[in-house]
């Protein structure tokens, strides 16, 4: 019984540790070839890739998370000239994802 409840326990713990942000999008966007609609969506980073997930769409794109020396206010989504996302700052944190374009999914 111990041991159940120490499993249990653990497997909590580590899905509360699981790396999950909330973003809003103002504007028509696109994340490794997919095109994303304005509207609210969860951010998860995982390994080497963030999930962008949706009502109905979950978008998987290469990444890297990166530190910054301070915190950043608001989560700030920074695009390039054709509408891709390129950087997710994370708000109230110091944490921000640098969205790498994969080339083989229609990425510039």
């Amino acid at each position: 019984m111990l041991k159940k409840l120490v499993f249990c326990f653990t497997a909590a713990v580590l899905a509360a540790n699981a790396a999950s942000y909330r973003l809003t999008l103002f504007q028509n966007a696109k994340v490794n070839g997919k095109s994303l609609k304005p509207g609210d969506y969860r951010v998860e980073i995982k390994d080497n890739a963030v999930l962008i997930k949706g009502d109905r769409d979950v978008i998987e794109a290469p990444a890297r998370t990166e530190t910054a020396d301070k915190k950043f206010a608001n989560t700030t989504v920074r695009y390039n000239s054709n509408s891709e996302v390129t950087e997710i700052q994370l708000g109230g944190t110091n944490k921000h994802i640098v969205v790498l374009q994969d080339k083989a999914n229609g990425g510039n």
